[in-house]
């Protein structure tokens, strides 16, 4: 193959890729009807009969209950996800493995499937987790376990997938699982029933592609159902709230690392600092050592340290470590949190 076919390819691929990517980032009202055609489809294509019954539901975790509940009365009759999604996804991979081999499958994923496999990857779990967690979802019901959330096809969040099948010899046998995809959320399919999921109504994502929101949720669906995230990290929903009235006192209460960062990142380290009156009195290779005397308290002692690992958007994050007051050093402090005394804290490599 020539160059200017190479790019060529490329240029399709990252086209097929950015159409895709629009699917899995799409919120809005799910087009009911290309959706439910596209469900006949996918059990028409896996040969099966047409499912009796559509039931639509506003979010995944309305969706699971509703599924454990249909399977407990045993109306639904049993799964079918294997057939309607699992096989033709084999089909189609192994035709195009054969027809590539394994370079070139793996250039091809690289170009299309891969550019999106972790969104897709990072959203699917935390929307799972969420739906376990939540009390009023499948566990709390007690009409299913959470087992139930792994028979429901991705919908949109199968976009990974289908980008890398997207006018392949072969993905045919997909043609109904992408209508859906391009129309509607999660989907529960049974032999007689099938459960589909609204997609959301919010999506907030930072330049990483992380679930990222100050101010509300990051990703909501139309009922109450919501996640909440600051830069890809899980926080209550009510710390955001908290967030427009931090002080310096507030967050040195803090008592999650995790969430007294969020709070840093959000204020400022620099304002913090000036703010709260402490001051740096030590650097070496570790990081920097700052004080801050307190009136009615022992002082506080943090440690600033930058993560040597990037994140996905190439930069790196500073985290503040609350050390014992007696710290004399940055290196002591960071070996303290390893429970090693100044000595011995020798790494090898830092992450």
């Amino acid at each position: 193959m020539t160059e200017a076919t190479d790019a060529a390819d490329a240029t399709q691929a990252g086209d097929v890729t950015d159409k895709w990517r629009a699917v899995a980032r799409a919120t809005g009202p799910a087009d009911r009807a290309a959706a439910e055609e596209g469900v006949r489809l996918a059990y028409r294509l896996a040969g099966l009969p047409e499912p009796e019954s559509i039931l639509w539901v506003d979010s995944p975790r309305e969706g699971a209950v509703l599924a454990a509940r249909i399977t407990a009365a045993g109306t639904a009759g049993r799964g079918v996800r294997d057939a309607v999604r699992t096989r033709p996804w084999a089909t189609a991979r192994r035709r195009l493995l054969d027809r590539l081999g394994p370079a070139g499958w793996a250039e091809h994923w690289a170009l299309t499937g891969g550019q999106l496999w972790d969104g897709m990857v990072m959203l699917t779990d935390r929307i799972r987790t969420a739906v376990t967690e939540d009390r009023t979802g499948v566990v709390a019901a007690g009409q299913a376990d959470p087992l139930v959330l792994l028979d429901a096809v991705l919908g949109q969040y199968d976009a990974a997938w289908l980008a890398a099948f997207d006018g392949q010899e072969g993905g045919e046998g997909l043609a109904g699982l992408a209508a859906v995809a391009r129309s509607a959320g999660w989907w529960w399919p049974y032999e007689r029933t099938v459960v589909v999921c609204e997609r959301p109504v919010e999506l907030h994502l930072d330049e990483a592609g992380r679930l990222d929101s100050g101010d509300g949720p990051a990703l909501a669906f139309p009922d109450d159902f919501a996640l909440y995230a600051w830069r890809g990290m899980p926080v209550p929903a009510e710390f955001l709230a908290e967030l427009a009235e931090l002080t310096p006192r507030r967050i040195r209460e803090e008592g999650n690392a995790e969430l007294r960062r969020v709070m840093l990142e959000h204020y400022g380290y620099d304002r913090y600092l000036r703010e709260s009156g402490a001051e740096p009195v030590q650097r070496d290779e570790t990081g920097m050592l700052w004080r801050l005397e307190l009136e009615g308290d022992e002082p506080q002692v943090m440690v600033e340290v930058v993560n040597s690992t990037p994140e996905p958007d190439g930069t790196h994050r500073t985290y503040w470590l609350r050390v014992p007051p007696r710290t004399r050093t940055a290196r002591e402090g960071v070996a303290w949190t390893f429970g090693l005394e100044e000595a011995e804290y020798a790494p090898m490599r830092q992450t």
